[in-house]
């Protein structure tokens, strides 16, 4: 068995439904892989098990109540989310997820976990029936898309006797996929990789007011570059000219014209991976003129415009600084995956993301969005219809998964 456990803190969240007793063997596989475990108990979990018997397999204290002076005097609840390495709950009961879901803060667990900056872990257990409703699906999609991560549920035999999908994953499952978990984190880590993503439009300037531009909000590209950063990925964003926000943590260089981005990521380079989300006008003015050009008697004028840059061709010939994974981005209104292989093969990149933007009800201006990987051997994998946050998740999964 992989041991990639020893000394990490993990905090986890005991709440309640039958498959809670399960939780006292996870306990003691992690306390066998040398793991600092700190346990907090729901008011419903103690119907299952008792705070004694967790105390006594944990070796530590059982935090069970949000008003607890005593608790609160030794970890409040932002201390302790702070505290660990990931945060895991079992059994992730369909009315946990849906107070996660929905902000509710009105306990411990459910405040640690609306206030942590942690990875979140759940592992769903409850009835096939309360799994496959539309509002648990709803709710729990909902989480998956704002980062949180899963493990299960399985299928299998219920207590109840019914028989499908909802059962808790068994401890060792669990334990193999924290493993990965903080393996995958400690091979990234050792690699100190680094990503440069472009996001936004450009605009190109005919004068200091007139411009051509392409439309974008950057919010696919934003998403990646948190996405990126998350999960310990040096990241640094070049963006056109949006209104979005992007944690301190990731380097930001502002620009405006397609010639200003293709230098800034000139001067970023050399990186392990690039990412090019941005739609940089493919076209530049002639000439650009200093002052404005004023309407006069003429019902037509004549401008000439050139070719810009193009970063992701640059980017995916640039033999002596390639980057060693180059992904552009392929927004098209027909032939989606037709002109996405063309323009795999035409900029020599690695991956091509192709998106449909003729859709109105995902991509531009919405925080939504259907995308279509294609590698350069032409696989495709499809991310269906979903939150912009978690098809940057899907994407930040492959990226890893190709340096591991």
């Amino acid at each position: 068995m992989k041991k990639n456990l020893k000394n990490k803190k993990i905090l986890l969240i005991i709440s309640g439904g039958i498959a809670a007793y399960k939780c006292l063997d996870l306990i003691r596989l992690l306390k066998k892989q040398h793991v600092e475990i700190k346990t907090v108990l729901t008011k419903s979990a103690k119907n299952f098990v008792t705070p004694l018997s967790v105390a006594a397999l944990s070796k530590g204290k059982v935090y069970q109540d949000f008003f607890d002076a005593e608790s609160e005097s030794e970890f409040d609840h932002i201390s302790l989310s702070r505290w660990a390495d990931v945060i895991l709950i079992a059994p992730a009961t369909a009315n946990i997820i849906a107070k996660f879901a929905n902000g509710i803060a009105d306990d411990l667990a459910s405040t640690l976990v609306l206030a942590s900056n942690k990875d979140t872990i759940l592992v769903p257990a409850m009835n096939v029936r309360m799994w496959i409703n539309s509002i648990t699906k709803k709710n729990f999609n909902k989480l998956f898309s704002n980062g949180y991560l899963s493990v299960g549920p399985e299928i299998g035999e219920m207590a109840c006797g019914e028989y499908g999908q909802g059962k808790m994953s068994d401890p060792k499952i669990i334990l193999d996929y924290l493993n990965n978990f903080f393996n995958n984190k400690n091979i990234l880590k050792s690699k100190n990789l680094s990503a440069i993503i472009t996001a936004g439009p450009t605009r190109e300037h005919l004068d200091p007011v007139r411009f051509i531009t392409n439309k974008s909000s950057g919010l696919q590209g934003y998403e990646i570059a948190k996405s990126l950063d998350k999960i310990g990925i040096n990241t640094t964003i070049i963006s056109g000219p949006v209104k979005l926000d992007i944690s301190n943590k990731i380097k930001k260089i502002d620009v405006v014209t397609g010639k200003e981005m293709l230098n800034a990521v000139k001067k970023n380079l050399p990186t392990d991976i690039f990412v090019g989300t941005a739609a940089v006008s493919d076209y530049t003015f002639n000439t650009f003129y200093n002052k404005k050009i004023k309407k006069d008697e003429k019902d037509e004028i004549k401008i000439i415009l050139k070719k810009n840059a193009d970063i992701l061709e640059y980017v995916s010939n640039h033999n002596s600084m390639r980057p060693k994974l180059v992904i552009g981005f392929a927004a098209e209104t027909s032939n989606l995956i037709k002109n996405g292989k063309n323009k795999l093969a035409k900029k020599h990149c690695d991956w091509i993301i192709a998106n449909d933007i003729s859709n109105e009800n995902f991509g531009i201006d919405s925080v939504f969005n259907e995308v279509s990987i294609i590698d350069k051997n032409f696989n495709i994998e499809k991310i269906e219809y979903s939150k912009k946050s978690f098809i940057a998740d899907k994407i930040a999964d492959r990226i890893v998964k190709t340096f591991i």
